[in-house]
Order: C-alpha cells, then sequence, then structure tokens
C-alpha cells in the first residue's frame, strides 16, 4: 500500500545494520527483505533465516576487487526494489522539508515520527482520491 508501518531513530554514531531486528515484523505477510549492504551481515542473515525471511540486501564487493558481474545483476535486480522505498526518504526531504538537528535521541524522534504521520497522511489523501 506504500505506507511507512515501522521505523527507529537511533544515534547518528549507531551502525544501521544492528537496528535490523528491530526493524523487522512478525506481523508482515510478505518474506522478502530488501536492504542496501550496511544490513549485510552473518547475524542479520542468521536472523533472517531463523525468522523465515528471504534475504534480499545487496551483496558487497571485496576489497580491492571488482564485483563479479552475477552478483552487480542481483544487486541491479534488488535496487529496483529498493527504489520504490528510497522515495519515502526524497519525499520527507523535500515536501516536508525534514532536517534531523536536535539535542537528544527523543527530541529526533519526535520529529522523524511527525515527519511519518505527515508522509503516511499525505499517501493516503493520494491513494483515497
Amino acid at each position: 500500500m506504500g505506507l511507512i508501518r515501522t521505523w527507529d531513530a537511533s544515534a547518528a554514531n549507531a551502525h544501521d545494520g544492528a537496528r535490523l531486528p528491530v526493524l523487522i515484523s512478525k506481523d508482515n505477510t510478505a518474506s522478502g527483505v530488501w536492504a542496501d549492504t550496511a544490513y549485510r551481515s552473518r547475524k542479520n542473515e542468521a536472523f533472517l533465516a531463523r525468522g523465515m525471511f528471504t534475504s534480499h540486501i545487496h551483496q558487497k564487493r571485496k576489497p580491492r576487487r571488482p564485483l563479479p558481474e552475477r552478483i552487480a545483476r542481483a544487486n541491479t535486480r534488488r535496487s529496483k526494489i529498493r527504489a520504490q522505498v528510497e522515495h519515502v526518504f526524497a519525499g520527507q526531504k523535500q515536501g516536508v522539508g525534514l532536517v534531523i538537528r536536535t539535542i537528544g535521541i527523543a527530541c529526533a524522534t519526535i520529529k522523524i515520527g511527525m515527519a511519518n504521520l505527515a508522509y503516511n497522511f499525505q499517501r493516503l489523501a493520494w491513494l483515497e482520491g
């Protein structure tokens, strides 16, 4: 449907990949998980396998090595799905003017939550309209 269902706010110095278990919902009926290379780790892959999720997380290239053609094509296919999600962030940045410059995680959480709520209202109006 295109609405933001799950989100989390963390400190800027927190690693994105560590937040994956918090973001995955057991109530989600879809089994695929799409994410960028920051979320690929053995721990996250094991978590997804235990939860019966299908990992569509981008593959990293080895240092100082080109990405093999097969993996590059697979990453391109994954990017087509992820591009549909990335428009949410672009819409929040442009439409709502979202810039997070707060002191404290609580203020940042409220600001992001309000931006997500505004996005969902705009999206719902578009879907119903």
